[in-house]
C-alpha cells in the first residue's frame, strides 16, 4: 500500500516536471513570437521589459499653415537626462554652466526619476537655444542629450477642420491590413483632415532615445544610448493647409469674445479660393468629442439660409430679364399675399428690394422663374458655386475622387419636386426657407464667385503635401466649379446689389458702413421652426459678404444657429473680424 502511494507521488512529481519543461520549451523555443491566445511576442516583450526609452516624435505627419507655421505640434529643443547619471561621476558643473542652472537643481531632478525625462524648470520644459544645444552635445556625456522633442501646441487652431486622432486597434487593422509593423497603440485620424489624409500621415516609426537596463535599473550594456529613428528620409510628411494661423487666431478670438454659442465663420481668400480660417462652435471636446454636439463642424453642414438665398434668385432674375429699372414690387405684402406686419416698405424697385430684403419681391420672382423652367433655381445655385458640394475633389496619388472635406454634406433646394407646382412652396424656397439647406462654406464660395466676377471654383483646405526634406510630394491645383457660370455683367450687377445692402440708408447691412474696409454682402434671418421654453422663436442669423468691396480680397460668412433674434451676435462678430483683418493687413503691408 505504501509502495503504491510512493509511486503515485513520484509519478505526479515527474508529470509536473514534464509539464513545466514543456511549458519552458514552448515559451523559450516554440511560441516565442505568438504566445497564448493574445499572440504575445515574448521576444519583444522581454526586450521592452529591459528597455527604457524617451519618445521624441511619434512619427505621424504634421499639419502646417500656408506659411509653414505649425498647427498641431511643434519641435522644441529640450534637455533629456537618463537616470543612471545619479549613480556615476560626470561633469555636471559643465552642464549647469551651459543651461545656467545650479548643480543641486539638476541632482535633485535626477534623484526623483527612474526613467529618461525632460528637464523641467517651474514645471515647464527647459527650452534651449541652438547655441546651448550645440555646446551640450559637444560635451558627449552619456545620458545627457539636447534634442528636439515633439510637443502639442498649447493653442488649438481650426480644431474641427484639422480633426482628431485616436487609438483604435480594430480600425487600424481594418484600414491598414498590410501594415503589420504598426503598434496597436498607433493613433489614426478619425475626423477632419486628420481622417481624410490619414494614409499619408500614418507613422513609419517613432524617433526614440533608448537604452537597456538590468534589474536595478542600471545600464545593461554599458552607457551606450541609442538614437532610433525611421530609416526613410522622406517621412513623416507635412500637410500644408491653406489656413493662415494669424487670421485663424483672429477669427477664434472674436468668436470667443462675443460668446457665439452655436455656428461659426468661414473666411476665404478670393483669388485662390482657399480657406484662410474656419471656426465652428461649440468647441470640440477632444476627450469626449462624440458625447455632445461639439464634434459637428457646422461650417460644412447644410443649414437654413433665409434671405442669403435671395442672391441666387437675383442672379437668375437678372439673366432672365425679369427685372428692370422701372419694375416695382409690392413690399407691403408677404409672400402669401397678406399684409406685411413688421416690414411694410410699400412699392420698391428691385435694387431697393434687395437692399431691404423684401420677401414678396423674391417670392414673386421665384414663382416666375420656376414657371419658365422647373430646374432654374438649382441651375443658378450651381452657377454661383453654392450647390451641391463645394470642397476640392479629384484624383490624387492612387486615390480616385479624393475629397479634402469628406464630411461635407450636400446642399438641398427641393426635398420634393412636387413643391415646384405649389406657388407658396416656390415662394418659400425663393426666400431660403421651406427645405433649402446650404452650408456656410458653400455660401462663402458663392460670395467669392461673385467677387471674382462670376468665376466659380472649388474650395481648397490643403495646398500640398511635403516630404520631410521640404520638397513637394503632392500638389492640389485650383479647380473650376463647373463649366456653367453667370455672365460677367450679371456678376457686376450682383456686386452692386451686395454693396447696396451696406450703403443704402435702410439697408440690412448699414451697420458696416463705418468699417475701414468697405463691405458688400447680404444678411439672412432664417426661421428654424423651433421655440424656446419662453415661447421665443429660434432663428439662424447670417451675414455673408466680401471685402474690400471695390477690390475684393476676402469672402466672409458668419452664422449663429438656433438663437433668439435679440441675442444673436452675428453682426458683432462680422464687424470685429473685418476690423481686425484690416489692422492685420496694415501691419503686414
Amino acid at each position: 500500500m505504501l509502495t503504491k502511494r510512493v509511486w503515485l507521488i513520484l509519478f505526479t512529481i515527474q508529470l509536473g516536471i514534464a509539464l513545466l519543461i514543456g511549458r519552458i520549451v514552448q515559451i523559450q523555443l516554440v511560441s516565442t513570437e505568438s504566445f497564448s491566445k493574445e499572440n504575445v511576442n515574448l521576444i519583444e516583450a522581454s526586450v521592452a521589459q529591459r528597455t527604457q526609452e524617451m519618445v521624441l516624435d511619434d512619427g505621424r505627419g504634421a499639419f502646417v499653415d500656408r506659411n509653414g507655421k505649425p498647427l498641431t505640434h511643434e519641435y522644441t529643443p529640450t534637455l533629456v537626462l537618463f537616470p543612471f547619471l545619479k549613480k556615476m561621476n560626470w561633469p555636471i558643473e559643465k552642464l549647469a554652466a551651459i543651461i545656467n542652472v545650479s548643480e543641486n537643481v539638476i541632482q535633485q531632478a535626477l534623484q526623483e526619476q527612474n526613467k529618461p525625462f525632460i528637464f523641467m524648470i517651474n514645471h515647464e520644459p527647459l527650452q534651449l537655444t541652438e547655441r546651448q544645444v550645440k555646446k551640450i552635445n559637444q560635451l558627449r556625456i552619456p545620458g545627457v542629450f539636447a534634442v528636439k522633442k515633439q510637443y502639442p501646441l498649447e493653442k488649438t487652431y481650426a480644431g474641427h477642420l484639422i480633426g482628431l486622432v485616436r487609438e483604435n486597434p480594430e480600425l487600424l487593422r481594418s484600414r491598414y491590413p498590410d501594415k503589420t509593423h504598426l503598434s496597436p497603440k498607433t493613433k489614426i485620424g478619425i475626423s477632419g483632415l486628420q481622417g481624410a489624409f490619414d494614409e499619408f500621415l500614418i507613422p513609419d516609426g517613432e524617433t526614440r532615445l533608448l537604452y537597456h537596463v538590468d534589474g536595478d535599473g542600471g545600464p545593461l550594456f554599458g552607457l551606450q544610448v541609442k538614437y532610433d529613428e525611421p530609416a526613410n528620409p522622406f517621412y513623416p510628411v507635412s500637410v500644408q493647409t491653406t489656413i493662415d494661423r494669424d487670421l485663424q487666431k483672429i477669427a477664434q478670438d472674436v468668436i470667443k469674445k462675443h460668446r457665439l454659442k452655436k455656428g461659426g465663420l468661414v473666411l476665404l481668400d478670393i483669388e485662390t479660393n482657399n480657406i484662410l480660417a474656419m471656426v465652428s462652435v461649440p468647441e470640440m471636446n477632444s476627450e469626449n468629442p462624440y458625447g455632445d454636439y461639439g464634434a459637428d463642424n457646422h461650417m460644412i453642414l447644410p443649414q437654413i439660409p433665409g434671405s442669403i438665398f435671395k442672391t441666387v434668385i437675383a442672379a437668375a432674375a437678372i439673366e432672365q430679364d425679369l427685372v428692370s429699372p422701372y419694375r416695382t414690387f409690392d413690399c407691403s405684402k408677404a409672400i402669401d399675399g397678406k399684409p406685411e406686419e413688421n416690414r411694410d416698405y410699400g412699392m420698391l424697385h428691385f435694387v431697393d428690394s434687395f437692399a431691404l430684403s423684401c420677401n414678396n419681391t423674391f417670392g414673386t420672382l421665384g414663382k416666375e422663374l420656376v414657371e419658365q423652367d422647373k430646374k432654374i433655381i438649382e441651375e443658378y445655385a450651381r452657377k454661383l458655386g453654392l450647390y451641391p458640394l463645394v470642397g476640392w475633389e479629384g484624383n490624387v496619388y492612387h486615390f480616385e475622387n479624393f475629397k479634402q472635406l469628406p464630411e461635407e454634406k450636400k446642399g438641398i433646394i427641393w426635398h420634393d419636386d412636387k413643391d415646384k407646382y405649389v406657388p407658396l412652396a416656390v415662394a418659400q424656397t425663393a426666400i431660403g426657407q421651406k427645405d433649402v439647406r446650404v452650408s456656410p462654406l458653400a455660401v462663402a464660395n458663392m460670395m467669392a464667385t461673385i467677387a471674382r466676377k462670376g468665376k466659380a471654383k472649388k474650395v481648397r483646405a490643403v495646398n500640398k503635401i511635403l516630404y520631410k526634406n521640404g520638397t513637394t510630394f503632392i500638389s492640389f491645383p485650383e479647380q473650376k466649379f463647373s463649366n456653367e457660370t453667370i455672365s460677367y455683367d450679371t456678376a457686376l450687377t450682383l456686386q452692386k446689389l451686395l454693396k447696396s445692402v451696406v450703403t443704402h440708408e435702410k439697408g440690412t447691412g448699414r451697420r458696416f458702413q463705418t468699417l475701414p474696409y468697405e463691405v458688400a454682402g447680404k444678411s439672412g434671418t432664417a426661421e428654424t421652426g423651433k421655440i424656446t421654453a419662453h415661447d421665443e422663436e429660434l432663428i439662424n442669423k447670417w451675414f455673408a459678404g466680401f471685402f474690400p468691396a471695390d477690390s475684393p480680397k476676402y469672402s466672409l460668412v458668419v452664422v449663429e444657429l438656433e438663437q433668439t433674434s435679440n441675442q444673436a451676435v452675428t453682426n458683432d462678430v462680422f464687424y470685429d473680424v473685418v476690423k481686425r483683418i484690416y489692422e492685420f493687413d496694415e501691419q503686414h503691408s
